[in-house]
């Protein structure tokens, strides 16, 4: 049997945009199902690329994943059910984990969730395996990117 690689955690740096997508297909290429990956950055910083590299790995359209602001949840179905949060216009006020219905989405034991602005979550307490994924970076610089296993 060939072993999976793994997550890969620690700290990363992706000199393009291209890197970020790339990174993303590495962690995607990693994911057994079931994981949780807590995306935090500033605005424009490069969470729902590296959210379109990770759903690429798993066999999705990369054109086809956008960034949820709006509809504060998609649903892609790849190799595993990808659910993408965005929690940005939910903020931190109330109950954000409510607001989107994450407790039903953690039912699927085998679907991947990525949240978007996961620091609006406070001290929601997961039951699955927890990422955190901090993303820094400004305009055309570079990305350093932090993956922690929680």
């Amino acid at each position: 049997m060939i072993e999976k690689a793994k997550i890969p955690v620690g700290e990363f740096r992706c000199e393009t945009p291209e890197d970020t997508f790339r990174f993303g297909e590495r962690i995607g290429k990693a994911l057994e199902g079931g994981e949780v990956l807590l995306l935090s950055g500033t605005l424009g910083v490069g969470k729902t690329l590296l959210t379109k590299g990770i759903v690429k790995s798993l066999d999705f359209d990369a054109d086809e994943v956008t960034s949820p602001s709006f509809t504060l949840v998609n649903l892609y179905e790849a190799e595993f059910d990808v659910y993408h949060i965005d929690l940005w216009r939910v903020g931190e006020a109330g109950e954000p984990a409510f607001a989107v219905g994450l407790d039903e989405i953690l039912e699927n034991e085998s679907a991947v969730i990525i949240i978007e602005w996961s620091d609006h979550l406070n001290e929601y307490r997961f039951q699955k395996e927890v990422f955190r994924i901090e993303i820094e970076g400004d305009g055309d610089q570079a990305r350093d990117i932090e993956v922690k296993k929680l």
